[in-house]
């Protein structure tokens, strides 16, 4: 994707065996370390991401702080957090770059939504943390729907992942709750038709990334990708995707 304006790879993950792996409904992923990433960009004109925990890597921070120290400062980290971590540790993980708690309701059930609104009022609260939920929007009925639009701060990644969740997804833009456009190779929709859908209800609330290394998907992130977004937006809509809206939400601020 041709741009002036840099990349804020909005979900990607790290997974360095280094440390330690918890094995998802029978799945471990292969390596995929800070170098390997940075190789796999290049070109892509990224300069500043979000480092995702994945359902595969717990509760383990090691990794994330390893990982952000070594990208810089316009990477953070989003998290997954059991409910007993004591604010201590939480005001630690912010000093260590980490600004979001994830929450895998996709596959971690109906105890993840339990805690899901106490946690994220509570990190939101403490550090201003907001939260990602990997969910299936066909799921998002009207009472979870009031749920999500409660919190303090939300995202959904990879478009809600189903067609015919559009609909409850829109609504939840209407209420600003951001959308990762990611993951094109797991998601059963059409992403320039939904993207074009998304930025139609709110522009500020697009963000874009590769899912590198695509864990699980169908088909892995393709350079081709940022294509169909280029193709999708207009150039004002494609700068605040590319950058500004997702460095607002996670960084605090847009472009200096």
């Amino acid at each position: 994707m041709n741009s002036p304006t840099p990349v804020f790879d909005a979900h990607l993950h790290i997974i360095d065996p280094k440390h330690p792996l918890v094995e998802n409904n029978g799945y471990l992923p292969g390596p995929f370390t800070v170098e390997d990433y940075l190789m796999r960009i290049s070109g892509l004109g990224i300069a500043g991401g979000a480092v995702v925990a994945g359902s595969f890597q717990g509760f383990d921070q090691c990794y994330l702080v390893d990982a952000l120290s070594i990208l810089g400062p316009d990477f953070v980290g989003v998290t997954q957090l059991p409910t007993d971590t004591c604010d201590e540790r939480i005001l630690e993980l912010d000093r260590d770059g980490i600004k979001a708690l994830r929450f895998n309701v996709a596959r971690g059930g109906s105890a993840v939504l339990d805690d899901m609104e106490y946690m994220a009022r509570r990190v939101h609260n403490l550090v201003g943390w907001h939260s990602e939920l990997y969910i299936d929007a066909r799921s998002i009925d009207e009472d979870l729907g009031e749920r999500i639009a409660g919190l303090p701060a939300v995202s959904i990644d990879h478009f809600g992942m189903h067609r015919d969740g559009l609909p409850a997804l829109l609504r939840l833009v209407e209420r600003g709750v951001k959308v990762k456009a990611t993951g094109f190779g797991r998601v059963e929709l059409d992403p320039a038709a939904t993207m074009r859908a998304i930025v139609d209800v709110d522009p500020s609330a697009l963000m874009i990334g590769t899912d590198l290394p695509s864990t699980r998907a169908p088909r892995a992130f393709e350079n081709s990708d940022f294509d169909i977004i280029r193709d999708a937006l207009s150039p004002e809509e494609l700068t605040a995707a590319c950058w500004d809206n997702a460095a607002e939400f996670y960084l605090g601020r847009t472009r200096d």
